[in-house]
C-alpha cells in the first residue's frame, strides 16, 4: 500500500511538471490568443491520455501485490496447520520414546546391573594397567578400557573381550621375567635404545641399575639415585647368571619402595648434615689419628732399636734411650750408688719426654670429641626452637635440619671419641713399656753396682 500511494505522489509531481513545461513553452510559441488555447487544449489531451495509461498501471500494479498478499496468507495458514501437525506429531512420538525406553529397560533386566559392575571393573583395571611396568613393554593397553568405562550404553561382546584380555595379560606377565629392547629416556634428556629385563610386575633393570616407569610420559628413566651398593650387586649377579638361580632384590609394592628407599640420606649426606661443628669433629679425629700413626711408628723404631742395644749392652749408642742410659753409667762408674742412682734417674727423666710427647694430646682429643659433638647439639636445639618461634610447628620439614644437625654432631662425636680412646690406650702402653724398660734396666744396673761396691 505504502508503494502505491509513493507511486501517485510521484506521478502528480511529474504533471504538475509537464504542465508547467508545456504553458512555458506555449507562452514561448504561441503568437496569439487563438495558437494558445489550441496548445492548451492538445496538452490537456495528451495530459489525460498519460494519466489514463499510468492510472492503468497503478491499477495493474495493485491487482499483482494484492495476489502476493493473499499468496502469502495462504502460505502463513499453510505453515500453521502444518506447525501444528509436527506438534502432534512429536507428542506422539515422546509418548513412543517413553514406551520404548520402558520396553528396553524391561528387556535388559539385570544387565544394567552387569554394566555398572563392568564400567567399575573397567576404571580400576584403568589405573592398574596404566601403572603397570608391563606397559612398558606393550604400551597403549588402557585406550580400549577408556572408551569403555566412559561409555553410555551397553557393553558389546567385544569391548568385554577386551577386558577379559587386559585383565589375562596383566596376570599372565606378572609372572614372567622378560627382556626386551625399548628405548630408555636418561637423567639428561637424552634418549637411549637398551635392554630392558623386567621382574613381574615389580621391577625394571638394565645394566646394573633399576629404572621405572613413568606412566604420565610412558617412558623407562633411572632413578634419581640408585639404592645401596649391595642391592645393585645383586642386579649384576642376576644380569650375568645363565643358568640356575639368583638371588635379586624387588619391590613388592611396585616401586614405591625402592623410590622411598632412594631418598634416604646416604652417609655422606649424613655426615654434611653435622655442619661447622661436625667439620671440626671429623678434624679432631684426623689429627688424633695422625698423631697416633706417628707415635706407633716412632715408638716401634725406637723399640726396636732399645731391643737391639739389650743385645749389645757393652757398646751403647746415642741413636735410643738405653744407649744413652748405659753412656751415662759408664760416664758415673766411680761414682758411688745413690749418685749413681740419680744420675740415671735423671737420664730416664729426660727421655721420658721424648717417649711420652703427643699422647696426651690423643687424650684430650678424645675428650674434646664428644664436647663438641653436645656444642652441635645445643647450636642445633637453638636453631630448633628459633624456627618454631618464626613459623611454628605446621612443617616439620623447616626444623628438620636443626634437629639433623643436633643429632648428627652427638653422634661424631661420639664416633670420634671411641676410637681415639683405644688408640691413646695402645700408644700409651706402648710408651709405658719402653719407659719399663729403661727402669728396668737403671734399676739392673745401680744393682750390679751396689753389688760391685760391697
Amino acid at each position: 500500500m505504502k508503494q502505491l500511494v509513493k507511486s501517485v505522489l510521484v506521478a502528480a509531481a511529474f504533471t504538475l511538471t509537464a504542465g508547467t513545461s508545456f504553458a512555458v513553452q506555449a507562452q514561448q510559441e504561441a503568437k496569439s490568443l487563438d495558437e494558445l488555447l489550441d496548445i492548451v487544449k492538445q496538452n490537456r489531451a495528451a495530459s489525460q491520455q498519460i494519466n489514463a495509461e499510468r492510472e492503468a498501471e497503478f491499477l495493474s500494479d495493485r491487482a499483482d501485490k494484492q495476489a502476493l498478499l493473499n499468496r502469502a496468507k495462504k502460505q502463513l495458514a499453510d505453515e500453521k496447520a502444518r506447525g501444528e501437525r509436527l506438534q502432534r506429531e512429536f507428542a506422539e512420538n515422546e509418548i513412543k520414546l517413553a514406551n520404548k525406553e520402558t520396553e528396553l529397560d524391561n528387556a535388559k533386566g539385570t544387565l544394567g546391573e552387569m554394566f555398572g559392575v563392568v564400567r567399575g571393573s573397567a576404571s580400576d583395571t584403568i589405573g592398574r594397567i596404566a601403572t603397570s611396568i608391563v606397559s612398558s613393554q606393550y604400551p597403549g593397553r588402557e585406550d580400549v578400557l577408556e572408551s569403555l568405562a566412559a561409555a553410555q550404553e551397553l557393553p558389546t561382546i567385544a569391548e568385554l573381550e577386551e577386558l577379559w584380555f587386559a585383565l589375562l595379560t596383566e596376570m599372565k606377565e606378572s609372572s614372567k621375567v622378560v627382556t626386551f629392547t625399548t628405548d630408555v629416556t636418561l637423567l639428561d634428556g637424552s634418549t637411549e635404545t637398551r635392554d630392558v629385563t623386567r621382574i613381574g610386575v615389580f621391577n625394571l633393570i638394565s645394566n646394573g641399575e633399576y629404572f621405572n616407569y613413568n606412566d604420565t610420559a610412558e617412558e623407562i628413566q633411572p632413578l634419581g639415585r640408585q639404592p645401596e651398593g649391595f642391592v645393585l650387586a645383586t642386579v649384576e649377579d642376576f644380569e650375568s647368571i645363565d643358568s640356575g638361580y639368583t638371588g635379586l632384590f624387588v619391590d613388592p609394592a611396585r616401586g614405591q619402595i625402592l623410590g622411598l628407599a632412594t631418598q634416604k640420606a646416604t652417609l655422606e649426606e649424613r655426615y654434611h648434615q653435622g655442619g661447622t661443628v661436625g667439620y671440626v669433629i671429623t678434624v679432631a679425629l684426623i689429627v688424633g689419628f695422625l698423631i697416633a700413626i706417628y707415635k706407633f711408628v716412632t715408638l716401634g723404631i725406637e723399640g726396636a732399636k732399645i731391643r737391639s742395644q739389650l743385645k749389645n749392652t757393652a757398646n751403647p749408642s746415642d741413636k735410643n734411650a738405653l744407649g744413652r742410659i748405659l753412656k751415662v753409667y759408664n760416664e758415673n762408674k766411680a761414682a758411688d750408688v745413690e749418685n749413681l742412682e740419680l744420675k740415671l734417674d735423671e737420664a730416664i727423666l729426660r727421655e721420658t719426654p721424648k717417649i711420652d710427647s703427643g699422647v696426651n694430646i690423643i687424650k684430650i682429643l678424645a675428650a674434646i670429641a664428644p664436647l663438641l659433638g653436645l656444642l652441635g647439639t645445643v647450636v642445633g636445639m637453638i636453631g630448633t626452637f628459633q624456627s618454631i618461634t618464626l613459623f611454628g610447628t605446621g612443617d616439620p620439614k623447616i626444623m628438620a635440619g636443626d634437629i639433623s644437625m643436633a643429632l648428627v654432631t652427638t653422634a661424631l662425636g661420639l664416633i670420634a671419641a671411641l676410637p681415639l680412646i683405644l688408640v691413646h690406650a695402645v700408644v700409651a702402653g706402648r710408651a709405658k713399656s719402653i719407659v719399663h724398660i729403661l727402669d728396668e734396666q737403671a734399676a739392673g744396673i745401680v744393682a750390679a753396682h751396689a753389688e760391685k761396691k760391697e
